[in-house]
């Protein structure tokens, strides 16, 4: 009897852990990235944790030094909730109207890495870095998306099956 208690703990303790770190896991990762506005909203404290943004690619704003290798960008503010990017048109829609709005929010960009193929004039970026004491947000990693890439139209043999 003893011993079957002792086992009974043992199995409660790992139930309780694992469930623990579903729960704390869960509440750090529940939001998937941040905007631009949330960055700029939390003013000095964004430089204490390392961050994930997204925003629109300002195009014109791209500078690559192959010889670092270093590129430098702007993104500008994109909703967060993909509710409010379907109501709006859609991602493709949303991205073109952010980077030709003069009044949206905007953060630069470093990347001391070459330069990703799909940073282009409004792709999608979702950077994961820290923001530095200058202003500029250090990214780390550069996640890249394209919308018009894939927006093309079905194949004419998938719509046949």
């Amino acid at each position: 009897m003893k011993g079957k208690s002792k086992l009974i703990v043992a199995g409660l303790l790992i139930v309780a852990a694992v469930a623990y770190l579903i729960v704390t896991s869960t509440g750090s990762t529940a939001h998937y990235f941040l905007t631009i506005e949330e960055v700029l909203a939390m003013g000095e404290d964004a430089g204490d944790r390392s961050l994930t943004v997204s925003g629109a690619v300002l195009g014109q704003t791209i500078d690559y030094d192959p010889s670092q290798p270093r590129v430098t960008f702007t993104i500008v503010q994109v909703p967060g909730d993909p509710k409010e990017v379907e109501k709006a048109g859609g991602l493709a829609k949303v991205l073109h109207d952010a980077v030709n709005d003069p009044d949206a929010p905007r953060m630069d960009v470093v990347y001391d890495d070459v330069k990703p193929d799909l940073l282009k004039h409004e792709s999608q970026a979702i950077i994961r870095g820290l923001m530095g004491e200058d202003g500029r947000f250090r990214a780390e990693e550069v996640l890249l998306k394209c919308p018009t890439r894939y927006d093309e139209d079905v194949p004419g043999q998938a719509e046949e099956s």
